[in-house]
């Protein structure tokens, strides 16, 4: 995991109304629809937003992680920390202290509780670990809400890069009815649920921020295929900003 200096974030936007979609490519079996994203808003029009009210876990990972594995289409890295996230009035972490939903009913460390319990730091007993394999978490919010932002945190205690990495949101809870795709950096149709085209990121104290674009919807799920430490998947925290 890259460490980054934790300085005061700056001003960016992260919401906009200029959308664009993800680009698909033939997958068997299909792909999902895949939702617009929004790009970022000028930052002389930041009228009716403000940063949303994010808190970072300390950075515990100290130097610069191993080389990549090869074939690994990552990330060019960030200089400096993420800029503030820009939303609309009113909107806050709507995931907390919700009631998450496994693949896996049986964890091999922790509790599914600890994805929405607000604990962030990179200490033991603070995130769950799901089995080998394609595994999923679940939320719902209780009703549909307009989304804009989507952070999640998997294990920042070392340098991770975690495979197949898919975020959907839906208006059911089997993930039938109006999924769309904020998501995917799968590039090999693996974990099947189409092939994506975003990129694999070393894992770090600032967890991955999504950005929905105000996407209405009620059910969230993020899957994930192990790691390159292991075949496990982890959880620490996932965040929903979004707001009725």
């Amino acid at each position: 995991m890259i460490a980054f200096l934790a300085t005061t974030c700056g001003w960016s936007a992260g919401f906009a109304m200029t959308a664009r979609v993800q680009e698909e490519k033939p997958a068997e079996p299909a792909a999902q629809n895949e939702a617009p994203k929004t790009g970022e808003k000028a930052q002389a029009d930041t009228k009716g937003l403000k940063p949303i009210d994010l808190k970072l876990p300390r950075p515990q990972f100290k130097g610069t992680p191993k080389n990549a594995p090869p074939g690994t289409n990552l990330e060019p890295p960030r200089k400096g920390p993420r800029p503030a996230f820009l939303a609309p009035e009113g909107v806050t972490n709507v995931a907390r202290g919700k009631t998450p939903l496994p693949s896996d009913k049986d964890p091999i460390i922790g509790e599914t509780k600890f994805v929405t319990d607000g604990e962030k730091e990179a200490n033991e007993g603070t995130y769950v670990e799901y089995g080998p394999g394609v595994q999923w978490v679940q939320i719902d919010l209780g009703k549909p809400m307009s989304i804009y932002a989507i952070v999640f945190w998997h294990f920042h205690q070392s340098a991770r890069i975690y495979h197949d990495v898919v975020l959907q949101v839906a208006d059911d809870k089997d993930f039938v009815t109006n999924v769309r795709t904020l998501f995917n950096n799968d590039h090999d149709n693996s974990a099947g649920l189409g092939l994506g085209s975003d990129k694999e990121y070393w894992e770090t104290y600032e967890g991955k921020l999504v950005d929905a674009g105000g996407q209405k919807a009620r059910f969230v799920r993020l899957y994930s295929n192990g790691s390159i430490a292991d075949d496990q998947n982890h959880y620490v925290e996932v965040e929903v900003w979004a707001k009725e």
